[in-house]
């Protein structure tokens, strides 16, 4: 997602924001703007990215986040763009920004508008496609520019429950959570580290912990995905005698994929056990114009599907 100081066609859009049923659009509507019904308003996909703060990245993996995050926004898509950290740090929930990329009139619709009014809509449409990739992008640079290491706290879990809550009131068909983060909890709840690395687990203990201080979530069948799971500072320090073994890691991934089971969200296993490489392409989680699934991987340091 590149931004542009390109002139937007978004004159004819009136309407900055969209509250109709309480929902926010940060991106104008051009069928309010051209005074047009929207044959079918709600999102066929929403995309909702949760960065937790805590997790610093580099260069290379924010661009792949980006491009990830970009690959999905087509028309009939909305996201939802959230930051997290520490709730004892003043650092809640945060929302940067939502917004819906809207379907274009269907063919029968267009034959029954005038030549004037097309004109306009077509024009509004691209400039729609064009300032969402601008807010979206300037956003998700803000979010991922103020990662730090410098949070002492991560409350992962609670956050998790907060954004579970957000998605059940998406109208959306399709519902994907895109998590960047390590997923290492480290509250009063709980903690995943031990001696500046990751502590083996013992997931049934640990979801009992997150049961008891009711801190499972309702994703009512949402597909979860994660990039950097596992990674801690120390990997971008290269501190040497910090090792994880894959039985650590295994038991990382099997506490996420219990929480998230017994959250309800639609767990799937990895593509991979590998970290690949991202390729500049990326496929969509979910062809919007025919509504199919499609394999993708979102593949880098620890990353899991889930």
């Amino acid at each position: 997602m590149k931004l542009t100081h390109k002139p937007l066609l978004i004159a004819a859009m009136g309407v900055a924001l969209n509250a109709s049923a309480g929902v926010i659009n940060d991106i104008p509507s051009c069928y309010q703007a051209n005074n047009l019904a929207n044959p079918s308003p709600a999102p066929a996909l929403e995309l909702f990215v949760a960065i937790d703060q805590t997790t610093p990245l580099d260069d290379n993996l924010k661009r792949q986040v980006i491009e990830i995050i970009g690959a999905q926004m087509k028309p009939g898509s909305a996201y939802s763009l959230f930051t997290f950290s520490a709730y004892s740090q003043g650092n809640y929930l945060n929302m940067l920004s939502r917004g819906e990329l809207e379907k274009n009139l269907p063919a029968t619709v267009r034959d029954d508008t005038g030549n004037k009014t097309l004109s306009q809509f077509d024009a509004c449409m691209a400039g729609q496609q064009r300032y969402a990739g601008q807010l979206l992008g300037k956003h998700l640079q803000r979010a991922l520019g103020n990662s730090s290491d410098s949070f002492v706290k991560s409350d992962v879990l609670a956050s998790l429950k907060e954004i579970s809550g957000r998605i059940a009131q998406s109208g959306a068909k399709n519902r994907v959570l895109l998590l960047v983060s390590d997923m290492l909890e480290n509250s009063s709840v709980s903690s995943f580290y031990a001696k500046r690395t990751v502590r083996k687990l013992d997931p049934t203990a640990e979801l009992a912990k997150a049961e008891r201080e009711k801190l499972l979530g309702n994703f009512a069948g949402t597909r979860v995905y994660v990039i950097g799971a596992g990674m801690i500072i120390e990997d971008k320090k290269q501190i040497k005698g910090v090792y994880r073994d894959p039985i650590t890691m295994q038991s990382l991934e099997t506490f996420w994929r219990s929480y998230f089971e017994k959250s309800g969200a639609n767990w799937q296993n990895s593509v991979s056990r590998h970290c690949l490489t991202l390729s500049a392409k990326v496929a969509p989680l979910v062809d919007v114009e025919n509504e199919k699934r499609e394999p993708c991987s979102l593949l880098c340091i620890q990353a899991r599907q889930i």
